[in-house]
C-alpha cells in the first residue's frame, strides 16, 4: 500500500563502513513503553539494547528480559556461518571479521528487515512487536541456497532492569521448564517468566546452560559507565530451513493463550495493516516520503502506560483510555513538558486527535497545586511536579487540540482546572513559581532545582539554574493568560475575562520593558536573577515572537529573529548558546558530568527548529519554501543515529554529529508539524 523502505548498504558502493554499522541503531516500540533496539551489527553497544525489553508493572518498570539471541547456520556442507552475535562479543567483532555476512539492512515501514549472504545462501532476518504486548517475534527465510540447512537460535538473558548496569549480578538461579514445546525461564526474584516459543519444520530445544562472559558494551564505556557484564543462556534451539519457508522465535512475557492468539504471519499482517491505517489516518500528502516515516516514528511515542494500572481503571470507569507520550528512546519516560510539546506534531499532525484528547484529560487528572508532573519516573505510579514551564505548555497544547478538533466539550471540562493553575501561579505555589506582584511577570526557582527545559543536573550541581524571571516562561505565561481571556470570554462572558486582561497587559508591559536588551539587540535569557540580569544569547527567546499570543513588540520581531538565525540555527536545530559566550561547548561526550555541562550550553536541540519555523513564518508568512529548506538538514539525519528517526541532540558545530537519545519524541513532532506546516500543496 505505501512505498516506505529505507535501504542502507552494507556491501558494495555506498555501502556503510564497519564502524558505521556500530554507530546506527534500530528501535521496535509495542505502544506500552516496551521496545527492542540494537545496532546494525547486532552487537550491543549499550545497556539498552536487546531484543524484548518489556513494560511491566510498578515497581520493575521498563525491564531487560531477552538480551540478545545467537545466530549459526549449518549449511549442506556441514560447515558453520555466524550471522550476528555470537562469542566474539563486543566491538572488537567487526573490526576482526569485517562486514561479515550482512549485506543489506532497510527499515519497511519503519519495521527492520536484515538480508544476509553465506557461501551461495540468502537468509532474510525481520523483527517486530505485536502492538500492545510485551512480545517480539523473529522471522528468518531462507530466499537461495542449497539444502539442507539448520538453524541454531541461542537465547542470551540477563534479567534487569532496562537501565540497570550491565555489570549487574543476575537474579539466579534461573529456572527452565517446558511443556509441549512451551519453554520458560524464571528468574529467582520478582520478574515473570519469559516464554518462548519456536515456529518451524524439525523444531527442538537442546538444554545446555551457558554464560557468555565479558561482554562489552562499547557506548557504556565512553559514556563512563560499566560497560563489561555476562550474559547468561538456557541452552539453544534448532530448526530446519526451507526455501520460503519462514521460522519464527517467539519471545514474550504474555500468558500463552495471548502468544498463541496469532501465527507470527497473521501478527506480521496485522501489524503492516495498523501502519497502514496510520498513514491514511494522517492524510498525508507525501505518504510514501519524509512525511509518512515521520508519521510511523511518531507512533512509538504513544502509548499506553501498563505499569499504572489504577490510573488505568480510574480512567476505563470513566469511559476514557489512558494516554501518555514517553519522551525519548531510552531512558525517559513521560514527561509533562515534552508531551505538552510534542502533542501537536505527535497527534493532530497525525490525524490522531482522539488520542490528543485522552493525553489532555490524563494529565488534567494530574494536576496539584497548579501544576502538571515534571515526569513519572519508570516503576512508579506517582510525578514529580519540578517544573516551572510544563503546566503553561499544557495552555498551548489545549489551543492547538481544540483549534484542530473543535472539542470545546474537553474545553469546558478542563476550564475550572486552568483557572485554578492561573490563580496558583498568581499568589505562588511550589519551588518558587509565582507572580512577582511588583511587575506582573512570572518568577520561578528554588535552591536544587532545575525548573525550566534547561534542566541539565549532576548531583548538587544545577548547571543551568535560571532562577528569576526566564524569557520563555514569562512568553509561556502571557500566551497562557491571553488564551485562558479567550476561553473565560466564550464560556462565562466579558465580566470573567476582565481580570484575566489586566493581568496579561500588564506582564505584557513588563516584559518589553525589562528584556529588550538594547546592547546587543535581543532578548535578555533572565532578568532579575541571582546575578542581576542575564544577557546570554539562547534559543529561549525565540518564543515571544512563536506562541499564539506573541508577548513581544512586533517592532523587535526582526531583530531576535535575525540574533537566533545568525547566532543559533544550524541544520539540524538550534544551538542552546551563541558561540560568543565563554561557557558556550562544542561538543557533548564524556562522562556525565561533562556531558551535562554542554547539554544547553551550545548543543543543538532539534525540537527548537519548530518554533523558530514558527517565528519566521510570522515575519515572512509568504516564505513556505524558504522554511521549508531550514528542514532540509534532517532527511539525511533519518539514515544515521536510529534509523527513520530523530536523535535529541547535535554537537553544535560540524559534522552536528547526533547525540543523546536515539529517538526523541519532541523532535520527531516538531520536524513532522514543521514538515506539514510547509509542504507545498502539490506535494
Amino acid at each position: 500500500m505505501f512505498n516506505l523502505v529505507r535501504a542502507l548498504r552494507v556491501s558494495g558502493e555506498g555501502a556503510l563502513t564497519p564502524k558505521g554499522l556500530l554507530e546506527r541503531e534500530w528501535l521496535v516500540t509495542n505502544g506500552l513503553g516496551g521496545y527492542a533496539s540494537g545496532t546494525i551489527s547486532g552487537i550491543p553497544t549499550r545497556r539498552y539494547h536487546g531484543l524484548l525489553i518489556a513494560a511491566l508493572e510498578a515497581p520493575l518498570g521498563r525491564s531487560l528480559m531477552l538480551a540478545q539471541v545467537s545466530e549459526r547456520l549449518c549449511l549442506a556442507n556441514g560447515s558453520y556461518v555466524s550471522l550476528g552475535f555470537n562469542e566474539l562479543t563486543g566491538d572488537d567483532l567487526i573490526a576482526r571479521t569485517g562486514t561479515g555476512h550482512l549485506v543489506e539492512f532497510q527499515l519497511e515501514a519503519g519495521l527492520p528487515v536484515w538480508r544476509y549472504e553465506a557461501d551461495g545462501v540468502t537468509l532474510e532476518k525481520r523483527l517486530w512487536m505485536p502492538h500492545l504486548q510485551n512480545t517480539a517475534i523473529l522471522t528468518f527465510r531462507l530466499l537461495a541456497g542449497a539444502e539442507p540447512i539448520r538453524l541454531y537460535l541461542r537465547p542470551l538473558i540477563h534479567m534487569r532492569s532496562h537501565d540497570g548496569s550491565v555489570s549487574e549480578p543476575h537474579p539466579l538461579p534461573y529456572r527452565v521448564s517446558a511443556s509441549d514445546e512451551h519453554y520458560e525461564v524464571a528468574a529467582a526474584q520478582t520478574y515473570p517468566p519469559l516464554r518462548m516459543l519456536l515456529h518451524g519444520p524439525g523444531r527442538s530445544f537442546v538444554l545446555g546452560a551457558e554464560t557468555t562472559q565479558q561482554v562489552r558494551y562499547a557506548l557504556e564505556a565512553a559514556r563512563g559507565y560499566d560497560s563489561v557484564g555476562d550474559l547468561w543462556s538456557p541452552g539453544y534451539f534448532r530448526v530446519d530451513l526451507k526455501l520460503d519457508d519462514p521460522v519464527a522465535l517467539v519471545v514474550s512475557t504474555e500468558p500463552w493463550e495471548i502468544i498463541e492468539a496469532m501465527t507470527p504471519d497473521e501478527a506480521l499482517r496485522a501489524e503492516r495493516t495498523r501502519r497502514g491505517r496510520l498513514i491514511l489516518g494522517a492524510q498525508s500528502r507525501n505518504a510514501d516520503g519524509v512525511a509518512g516515516e515521520l508519521v510511523l516514528a511518531a507512533d512509538q511515542f504513544l502509548i499506553t502506560p501498563s505499569g499504572r494500572v489504577q490510573d488505568t481503571a480510574r480512567a476505563y470507569a470513566a469511559g476514557e483510555e489512558i494516554r501518555t507520550v514517553i519522551a525519548g528512546y531510552h531512558w525517559f519516560t513521560d514527561w509533562g513538558r515534552d508531551t505538552m510539546i510534542s502533542l501537536e506534531g505527535l497527534t493532530l499532525a497525525t490525524g490522531r486527535r482522539a488520542e490528543a484528547g485522552f493525553i489532555l484529560r490524563t494529565f488534567a487528572y494530574y494536576i496539584r497545586d497548579g501544576l502538571i508532573p515534571n515526569f513519572f519516573p519508570d516503576g512508579r505510579t506517582k510525578g514529580l511536579y519540578h517544573t516551572a514551564d510544563a503546566t503553561l505548555w499544557f495552555f498551548h497544547a489545549i489551543d492547538r487540540y481544540v483549534a484542530t478538533t473543535g472539542d470545546v466539550e474537553t474545553l469546558n471540562l478542563l476550564l475550572p482546572k486552568l483557572v485554578d493553575i492561573v490563580e496558583h501561579h498568581l499568589v505562588g505555589t511550589r519551588f518558587g513559581i509565582g507572580v512577582d506582584p511588583h511587575d506582573g511577570l512570572l518568577k520561578q526557582g528554588q535552591e536544587g532545582y532545575q525548573l525550566t527545559w534547561m534542566d541539565a543536573k549532576v548531583g548538587e550541581w544545577v548547571v543551568t539554574p535560571r532562577r528569576g524571571k526566564a524569557v520563555e516562561i514569562n512568553a509561556l505565561w502571557y500566551n497562557a493568560l491571553r488564551l485562558l481571556e479567550g476561553w473565560l470570554r466564550d464560556f462565562r462572558g466579558e465580566e470573567s475575562a476582565a481580570p484575566l486582561a489586566k493581568h496579561a497587559e500588564r506582564a505584557y508591559r513588563a516584559f518589553n520593558e525589562r528584556f529588550w536588551y538594547a546592547a546587543g539587540g535581543y532578548l535578555y535569557d533572565v532578568v532579575d536573577g541571582e546575578h542581576g540580569d542575564d544577557s546570554a544569547c539562547r534559543p529561549n527567546q525565540i518564543f515571544a515572537i512563536s506562541l499564539e499570543h506573541p508577548v513581544l513588540d512586533r517592532l523587535r520581531w526582526g531583530a531576535v529573529l535575525e540574533m537566533v538565525r545568525e547566532e543559533l540555527l544550524t541544520p539540524v536545530g538550534l544551538r542552546s548558546l551563541s558561540p560568543r559566550h565563554p561557557d558556550y561547548k562544542a561538543r557533548y561526550f564524556g562522562d556525565l558530568r561533562a556531558r551535562d555541562a554542554a547539554y544547553h550550553q551550545g548543543t543543538v536541540w532539534a525540537w527548537l527548529i519548530g518554533p523558530f519555523i514558527d517565528a519566521w513564518l510570522k515575519i515572512h508568512p509568504d516564505d513556505c519554501e524558504g522554511a521549508r529548506r531550514l528542514l532540509e538538514g534532517f532527511i539525511p539525519h533519518l539514515n544515521e543515529g536510529c534509523i527513520g528517526s530523530i536523535s535529541e541532540i547535535f554537537d553544535a558545530e560540524m559534522p552536528y554529529t547526533d547525540r543523546g537519545c536515539i529517538a526523541q519524541a519532541w523532535s520527531v513532532a516538531e520536524v513532522l508539524r514543521s514538515w506539514v506546516k510547509t509542504m507545498p500543496m502539490s506535494e
